[in-house]
């Protein structure tokens, strides 16, 4: 095991992280930009390092003096957490150079994963359903709309790199496909210095699913999966799981473990799907990395999934078999965003007042506290809000009562909306797709 690990995050991610480091006697180290530097992970860290940019998202994204301060303070490894460096193959590649351990996959496997195109490749050559669509970029609009025309429309247009819906564009008929096609180009070239673009079948009606998987390079087990498909802009705000039959959890969990072989995946990963309203599933991507919510995993399997990740970069073979994965119960996570609930504007501010619920099966993992300063150049995620019950009534039901006694005074939150969430009829019948906040205009009213 390691005996010092640097953090190179922020916020609940990064307390979260240095609870598992801790459990596992690691000194826990981390960097910070100036608006954190009073900050909990920063306050309850053995080591605390600035780096102070005029930009204050660049302190966390400067890996050369990332690297420098973990070299400094003579630390093993660095953690990522999610976001930031997460994904960075270039930051993986410095750190094997200096004898640092990044605790995630290699950057190999990060630079394949992150190209759309060939993540869509290796997973449908592994077995994985995939959506019919382009095997490569596509820069011509009568090719991509002679390619719609085979496949059916609606289609959607794809970056290649990067995420978070950032570029996507759906078509509808073939003279929407030219200036759907530049817009997409563009705002891919923009965001993530990559213009690529491929074309793929719209999925109707879909719900997002995604399958948590933990590999060691040679073997891979799944943890089941979470059910994600209440989401603003793209980004999940209500997550949940078990959502499938055992026989549809076997099915598809074999499937993401011979994707996660395949590639020879180490650490944990997340595989997401969309499922039509058939029940077909198609592959959208592999996050490879923790998820933020990963806390829904850890409720119903009883396994720390952070500390899973370390022991297998420090080393470790998996330490456990598919059979032993049991999942119990139903977990509801709501995120607790600084937000206006009704049109998702970010609202930084102090908190002068913050209460959060306890009591069995209730979990929060939040760094915010009573003076504490949300700054407004972050994302805008205050904590996250947990339940588990004994089934999905009884996490709704646990949830609505650890809502209610939720108290963030000081910034807008999105706790009203989830608030309603809990008692729409839809949401409470699972009639649930990734349109169900678009499908719902009036839930505040």
């Amino acid at each position: 095991m390691f005996k010092r690990v640097l953090i190179a995050n922020r916020g609940e991610i990064a307390l979260r992280i240095s609870r598992a480091l801790r459990e596992l006697e690691v000194e826990v180290c981390i960097i910070h930009g100036r608006d954190d530097r009073l900050s909990l992970p920063v306050r309850l860290s053995d080591h605390a390092i600035p780096i102070y940019r005029s930009n204050p998202i660049e302190s966390y994204l400067d890996y050369e003096a990332i690297i420098q301060a973990a070299k400094d303070i003579g630390a093993d490894a660095i953690h990522p957490g999610y976001g930031f460096l997460a994904e960075n193959a270039d930051f993986v590649n410095r750190c094997e150079e200096e004898g640092l351990t990044f605790i995630g996959p290699s950057a190999d496997v990060i630079r394949l994963l992150g190209d759309k195109i060939e993540a869509r490749k290796a997973m449908e050559d592994a077995g994985l359903p995939v959506a019919r669509g382009s095997d490569e970029a596509i820069d011509d609009a009568n090719i991509a709309k002679s390619l719609a025309n085979e496949i059916g429309y609606p289609v959607i247009i794809k970056a290649a790199a990067g995420g978070g819906g950032i570029g996507m564009q759906i078509v509808h008929d073939s003279n929407e496909f030219e200036s759907a096609l530049n817009l997409c180009q563009s705002r891919a070239q923009s965001a993530f210095g990559d213009s690529r673009v491929f074309v793929e079948k719209f999925i109707e009606g879909a719900q997002h699913v995604e399958f948590q998987v933990l590999g060691d390079g040679e073997h891979a087990i799944h943890f089941g999966e979470r059910f994600c498909s209440i989401q603003r802009r793209h980004q999940k705000l209500v997550e949940e799981g078990p959502w499938l039959t055992e026989e549809v959890r076997n099915e598809i969990g074999t499937k993401v473990c011979d994707g996660a072989r395949s590639v020879g995946y180490s650490g944990l990963a997340t595989f997401e799907f969309l499922r039509d309203k058939n029940g077909e599933f198609y592959f959208l991507e592999v996050n490879p990395r923790v998820q933020v919510e990963h806390t829904i995993t850890e409720m119903i399997t009883g396994h720390d999934l952070v500390k899973l990740g370390i022991q297998i970069a420090a080393g470790q073979s998996l330490p456990l078999k598919q059979s032993e994965i049991e999942i119990s119960g139903h977990a509801i996570q709501c995120r607790l965003n600084a937000e206006d609930p009704l049109h998702f504007v970010p609202s930084p501010g102090k908190l002068w007042d913050c209460h959060f619920p306890g009591g069995k099966d209730v979990r929060v993992d939040t760094h915010a506290h009573v003076g504490y300063n949300m700054p407004g150049s972050f994302d805008s995620l205050l904590g996250k809000l947990i339940v588990k019950g004994s089934d999905r009534s009884e996490a709704i039901a646990k949830m609505k009562s650890a809502l209610k006694e939720t108290t963030i005074i000081g910034v807008e939150t999105v706790i009203p909306l989830h608030r309603a969430i809990m008692d729409e009829p839809d949401f409470i019948a699972r009639d649930v797709t990734i349109q169900y906040l678009e499908q719902h205009p009036d839930l505040l009213g």
